[in-house]
């Protein structure tokens, strides 16, 4: 039993993996028959992408999704996980994994998201206190700036800080919890390296900017039709 409660942790952290696998941007768009986000913009499978195609509910939905299946992964280990051996270690552990899938979806040829909503969602299911702190940070730099990569940005090189910050008062500190937010951290900025280029270019979209997706393939076809009944017409009154 000893033994097998040693390997918990990492079926845990194998499901959460798989758990955060599933690219919501991807999914959503589908099912509301939207361009592949992976298509435009950014090429970025995330909400601040997809709001780019113009459809504010999808972008919403797949912001609240992304960051559910953080939230999800580490709650199901603080529900479930206690007569296993699974403590605030294994959560984490699990969090960082859900984290990884976003990033490297295995469902999606491993080409993910920046992961902000994931990595928030994980940050609520570890303390809502923390969540809470670098949501406010995020919307605070956003409506400031308006730039979504620079609020990431400063909100994941904050997050490690708040968490040292916060031992004794909101949470006792838990190496585990803090290595695990430290490296979702790092990679949060190593996903946004081209975000910090074009900031530093002064070329960065803004929030709210709309981009020019490709027609999703039903309009594509309805726009080639128009444009050959239309050349049709052209052609015969020139004779």
């Amino acid at each position: 039993m000893e033994s097998m409660q040693s390997f918990f942790p990492v079926l845990a952290a194998i499901a959460g993996y798989l758990l955060g696998s599933l690219s919501f941007a991807v999914i959503v768009s589908r099912v509301m028959g939207l361009n592949d986000p992976r298509t435009f913009g950014s090429k970025n499978p995330g909400a601040t992408n997809v709001l780019r195609s113009g459809s504010k509910g999808a972008a919403i939905a797949t912001l609240l999704l992304d960051a559910a299946k953080g939230w999800l992964a580490v709650m199901l280990v603080k529900w479930l996980g206690q007569p296993y051996g699974m403590a605030e270690g294994t959560m984490a552990l699990v969090g960082l994994a859900a984290f990884l899938g976003h990033l490297y979806p295995v469902f999606f040829k491993f080409v993910g998201g920046k992961g902000v909503a994931t990595a928030l969602g994980v940050l609520l299911g570890i303390s809502w206190v923390l969540g809470l702190a670098t949501a406010v940070t995020w919307l605070l730099m956003a409506y400031f700036f308006r730039y979504s990569s620079l609020s990431s940005l400063t909100a994941a090189l904050l997050v490690p800080v708040y968490y040292v910050l916060g031992d004794g008062m909101a949470w006792y500190l838990n190496k585990g919890v803090l290595l695990s937010v430290s490296i979702m951290s790092l990679l949060l900025i190593y996903r946004h390296a081209e975000n910090i280029g074009r900031l530093a270019k002064g070329t960065e979209s803004k929030l709210g900017k709309k981009s020019s997706p490709p027609a999703a393939p039903g309009q594509a076809k309805e726009q080639a039709h128009a444009h050959a009944k239309g050349h049709s017409k052209g052609h015969q009154k020139g004779h």
